[in-house]
């Protein structure tokens, strides 16, 4: 019998890029690093307070994953109405640095070296953990989504268009990816979707977006496996802990 491994640490984490400072909260002691994205505007502590731990307590137990849940920051981006489009996209663009320049660091620290790693969100979250890989397959070749909307320019998105709101939606920049770097995508990711047909999951437009990102990474001949459970299972975390305590052990 495995022995029940209790760790749990929380740091403040310095944050230049977003002019302050994020929270990282790692639960586990051994095994494949997953970074959990939080849902809109949420916290570190949100997939322990909603159960989303639990769900995956055996995994963390046998040293088969860890989880490295960071803060969101869509209220100074994506969630900000005021904003264009464009400036929403800018503005991510120090989110991602930080994942990048400062959280990459500490798991590579916390698991001994350099590692794959998965990334992992639910709502808003799910964008980000698919958006993630997409960007940066090198380092994060796995990307499950959970409920996700991928299409921000249908977050009442508005004003001018340009390079940074086409190159953070995968709705835009996927059907145009060609050549050497597409054929090094089919190669190095793995994308899961996962969507209930209940309720929420329409008016969010997590229904009808998880199925159209699916289209078109399958078109593209990137490896993705669109995952819809029924008409009873709605945008909520009781359906999420379920779907992620079904799909976590298939990668660790």
């Amino acid at each position: 019998m495995v022995a029940r491994m209790t760790r749990r640490d929380e740091v403040q984490v310095s944050a230049p890029s977003l002019g302050g400072a994020g929270t990282l909260v790692v639960h586990g002691h051994y095994g494949r690093p997953f970074l959990v994205m939080a849902s809109e505007q949420g916290r570190a502590v949100d997939f322990e307070n909603n159960g989303m731990v639990e769900a995956a307590r055996d995994l963390l137990d046998a040293g088969r994953a860890k989880l490295f849940c960071i803060d969101a920051h869509d209220a100074a981006t994506w969630s900000n109405d005021e904003l264009p489009l464009e400036e929403r996209a800018r503005r991510h663009q120090g989110f991602e640095a930080w994942i990048l320049d400062e959280i990459v660091p500490l798991i590579d620290a916390d698991c001994g070296g350099r590692q794959d790693i998965a990334t992992v969100g639910v709502s808003m979250g799910a964008f980000h953990a698919v958006l993630l890989s997409l960007r940066r397959a090198d380092l994060f070749p796995l990307a499950i989504g959970l409920s996700g909307n991928y299409d921000p320019s249908s977050w009442n998105g508005w004003g001018a268009r340009g390079d940074d709101a086409y190159f953070y939606n995968p709705t835009d920049f996927i059907p145009h990816l060609e050549g050497e770097h597409l054929d090094w995508l089919r190669s190095r990711l793995s994308v899961q979707l996962v969507v209930g047909q209940g309720q929420w999951e329409d008016t969010t437009g997590s229904l009808a977006s998880t199925r159209h990102l699916a289209g078109l990474l399958q078109h593209k001949g990137i490896r993705c496996e669109l995952d819809e459970w029924g008409h009873d299972v709605p945008h909520d975390w009781p359906s999420w802990r379920r779907q992620l305590s079904h799909h976590l052990p298939r990668f660790c």
